[in-house]
């Protein structure tokens, strides 16, 4: 709750994460992840744990199509870690867990217009830039761009070896 009830780390989420975050909303989450879990839904969030403490969080959920096989991740990481190269690592393994473990074929993300880092983390990994959707989210009171980003199955594993 502590790296969560942020305003700067609100304005790059969507408006599903509240703010201000309490420890009801951070209750809330984890009770709400473990039902999914235990249910087997496609919707799962994971911890961040960074120095012994809960840092942010990785979630994926199926696109609009669930019969394309996209899945769609989101995630966070408090100011305090930022930097460290700690998001560009938990995307990493998140993403080649979804590929191993799972049917996704692709996987996409959106990063707001004003939040390049975040696009940068995303093609440290191997996504692609695919385009932009203007003016595509509300959020603080004001249209923004969603910059659009995939990531292939393929792709992945072509980035990890040219990298290796």
């Amino acid at each position: 709750m502590r790296h969560a009830n942020d305003r700067e780390i609100w304005v790059n989420l969507l408006d599903r994460f509240p703010h201000p975050y309490t420890l009801k909303d951070a209750g809330e989450f984890i009770e709400l992840t473990r039902e999914l879990a235990e249910e087997g839904d496609r919707e799962i969030a994971v911890g961040i744990e960074v120095d012994g403490e809960l840092a942010g969080s990785i979630g994926v959920f199926p696109g609009k199509d669930v019969h394309a096989r996209v899945a769609i991740i989101g995630y966070w990481l408090g100011r305090k870690y930022h930097g460290r190269g700690i998001m560009t690592e938990a995307i990493g393994l998140w993403v080649d867990h979804l590929f191993t473990d799972s049917h996704w074929m692709r996987i996409e993300a959106d990063a707001f217009g004003w939040n390049p880092a975040s696009g940068r983390v995303l093609e440290k990994n191997g996504f692609v830039k695919e385009g932009i959707r203007r003016h595509a989210v509300w959020k603080d009171h004001r249209p923004t761009d969603a910059v659009v980003y995939g990531l292939l199955r393929e792709d992945r594993k072509r980035h990890k070896e040219s990298n290796s």
